[in-house]
């Protein structure tokens, strides 16, 4: 549901870390390039909100197509400007040196890296081109407004790309051209707002131009006055545009519904636009979930997306599709495989498509044997062939002897590696804040196995303070996940750090309670139309088992979650007997008959609650499992985060919460944060959250 570096050389490692943070990034300098003497001239602590945020944020931008260089993209947060700042990076695989790529102020993304090594890339909206081996940089374009979401076709003489297009008149200005300073929306349908944004009658289009040195044609509007995304809101972008390897068509995703259809539906398909004749045929007709991510095979002759079932269910399982363009035959290749997939990309050679899945608290990577004959309809070959006690977060490219991946652990933010086919190892190939961390006490991570109140195993992960000591009692934060289906594994957040609370002084345990994927299809089901029931279950039986530890000090345990994990926090306020002594809750559902009403993805609503209020077979949704009736059993000090901006939990929820707590004489406190959604996106507002979640746990626990 819910719907997700480096600090300085020599010296400059000695500023304050206030400096630090101030300062431009031509600091930015690869780790790689510092001595190991000048790191152990650091001396170690625990980990700060600001050492967080000084963390360089790594992207991996793509690999020259002779697999010789690595590009990668480093971000850093200035506080005093409160954004980040963006550069790109080349490293050698040969001798692993690395060069800053470019260095202007704003943020550069590549779109395509040729064989002469001229690398285009995005900046500022236009297109830039820069080579590998040296020169200056060139602009390309001068579009009004830019571009986006930019894809070239095979020839490099077509673009791809897509632009918001006025078609409804929702918003005042553009309904009375004669009140240009009024601000009013008006409505006569659903899908009036969206995450974190009100539908001003703008939809974005994708639009294809022919493109000769910079020079842009005519743009065709592809969707033309169709009220449709494309990319598909809120979070779609380029991955939603693919060109034909023949360049004489277009693919892409869209979900063609509006108004309630649009907002009770996740039915997204794939679509391919002729050029020519500019017709457009539905590949995935009958495919009724989400259709996303179409894909060729390197040679062309195959085409793959991934694919969910179940119209209205959102964290369906997530199959691989492959498809033969010249027969429209297609194959499930994961259908008979108990997981869900999160990304995927194909072999060179054609033969293998690798992808990367939730299991067993990590997420891995797979391999995928593709069937040469599509009529044979023995199941395809499916292995693991990674593992280990880290999160393999994307594909970026294969090389002769491995692939090139990202990565994250619970205490490591994302770094680019390079995985042996051989040894099954990770190697990094970007250590752009290892002097940071070199900086920092450790915290030590382990699994954990508890039964479950229905006999079930229960995994869970546990991280540890610094230099703990079995022989001391700690306080311990139980952290609620969100989704519901979304996996606990060695991600890494620069929000809900776990690195940071541990180095605080408190074990954090984190539960794989129902729902969350990893763990077989079922067990991530179990949780829809169930919200209330065995997931908060394995919550309080994650705990008790934990608390029988002779190092976790009973009476200092508190519970901390976002999203569903939220609504788990107002669950358990009303139902933990005791067990807990302080909780926080972000953007939690507090009272799901108003959530119902005023949230705006309904399809999940319906699917996960079972329907509206109204319809008296969902009755336990909105009364057993609904945190507003166990207010009255509301006793433990509690902290509320919302956001107002928050239209997938509406900014009702977090305010009711508190002004129950505050009407019963519960210890609260409510931090409202006007310009924020969901999340936190604000560095400044960042380090106000930290603030004050840790200064409520200083209090309350």
């Amino acid at each position: 549901m819910y719907m997700n570096k480096l600090s300085v050389l020599a010296a400059a490692l000695l500023i304050s870390v206030t400096t630090v943070a101030q300062r431009k990034p031509e600091v930015k300098i690869d780790k790689s390039l510092i001595t190991t003497k000048v790191q152990e001239s650091l001396g170690k602590k625990n980990m700060t909100a600001m050492d967080l945020w000084e963390l360089g944020r790594v992207s991996a931008e793509g690999l020259s197509p002779d697999g010789k260089t690595l590009l990668y993209g480093v971000s850093y947060y200035s506080l005093n400007d409160n954004k980040s700042e963006k550069d790109l990076f080349a490293l050698s695989l040969a001798d692993k040196s690395v060069k800053q790529f470019t260095a202007e102020a704003g943020g550069e993304s590549v779109l395509k890296i040729e064989a002469n090594g001229d690398v285009i890339y995005s900046f500022k909206g236009q297109l830039w081109r820069k080579n590998l081996h040296g020169g200056a940089a060139v602009q390309l374009t001068d579009v009004e407004g830019g571009l986006e979401n930019v894809k070239f076709s095979p020839d490099g003489k077509h673009i791809l790309f897509s632009k918001a297009v006025l078609l409804k008149n929702y918003h005042s200005v553009d309904k009375y051209k004669d009140l240009p300073k009024s601000n009013i929306y008006i409505y006569d349908d659903l899908d009036y707002r969206h995450w974190d944004s009100f539908n001003d009658g703008r939809f974005n289009h994708p639009f294809i131009a022919s493109y000769t040195d910079g020079k842009i044609g005519e743009a065709l509007d592809i969707l033309k006055d169709e009220p449709y995304y494309s990319p598909t809101a809120p979070f779609g972008g380029a991955e939603d545009f693919t060109w034909s390897p023949d360049g004489k068509s277009v693919l892409y995703v869209c979900k063609k519904k509006f108004g309630k259809d649009y907002a009770t539906s996740t039915n997204t398909d794939i679509y391919e636009y002729e050029v020519a004749t500019g017709k457009t045929k539905n590949l995935s007709e009958g495919m009724l979930g989400y259709d996303t991510n179409p894909v060729f095979s390197p040679d062309g002759k195959r085409l793959s997306w991934m694919s969910m079932k179940t119209d209205g269910y959102e964290a369906d399982k997530n199959d691989i599709i492959l498809v033969d363009p010249s027969t429209s035959q297609k194959v499930n290749l994961t259908a008979h495989w108990d997981g869900t997939v999160n990304s995927f990309a194909w072999s060179k050679d054609n033969k293998k498509i690798y992808f990367v899945a939730p299991t067993r608290g990590t997420v891995q990577l797979f391999a995928i044997h593709v069937p040469v004959n599509l009529n044979v309809r023995s199941l395809p070959v499916i292995e693991q062939i990674s593992d280990g006690q880290f999160d393999i977060t994307g594909i970026v490219g294969e090389l002769k002897d491995g692939l090139v991946v990202t990565s994250t652990k619970m205490t490591q933010a994302t770094e680019i590696y390079h995985y042996a086919f051989k040894s099954k190892k990770l190697a990094p190939l970007t250590t752009v804040n290892d002097a940071h961390y070199a900086r920092l006490n450790e915290t030590k991570v382990e699994g954990r196995f508890t039964k479950a109140s229905d006999g079930e195993d229960l995994f869970s992960w546990v991280i540890y303070p610094p230099d703990f000591d079995p022989t001391k009692k700690y306080p311990t934060l139980l952290f609620c996940q969100g989704g519901p289906q979304s996996a606990t594994t060695q991600g890494y957040s620069f929000r809900w750090s776990f690195q940071l609370m541990a180095s605080q002084g408190y074990i954090v345990i984190l539960p794989n309670r129902r729902g969350m994927p990893g763990w077989g299809v079922k067990w991530n089901e179990d949780i829809s139309k169930d919200w209330g029931g065995q997931a908060i279950r394995d919550y309080l039986s994650a705990i008790d088992d934990f608390s029988k530890e002779s190092y976790v000090d009973k009476s200092r345990i508190g519970a901390i979650g976002a999203s569903y994990g939220g609504y788990s926090v107002f669950m358990l306020a009303g139902v933990h007997e005791g067990r807990f002594k302080s909780l926080i809750s972000h953007c939690g559902l507090f009272d799901m008959t108003s959530w119902y009403g005023t949230t705006e993805e309904l399809f999940f609503a319906n699917h996960d609650l079972g329907g509206a209020y109204w319809d008296k077979k969902n009755e336990k949704t909105y009364t057993d499992f609904n945190p507003i009736k166990h207010v009255d059993k509301w006793n433990t000090p509690i902290l509320i985060f919302q956001g107002g901006k928050d239209y997938r939990v509406p900014i009702g929820q977090g305010l009711e919460a508190f002004q129950a707590a505050q009407l019963k004489g519960v210890k609260s406190r409510l931090v409202y944060m006007p310009d924020e959604n969901h999340w936190v996106l604000s560095g400044h507002n960042a380090q106000v959250w930290q603030r004050e979640f840790f200064d409520w746990l200083k209090e309350t626990l």
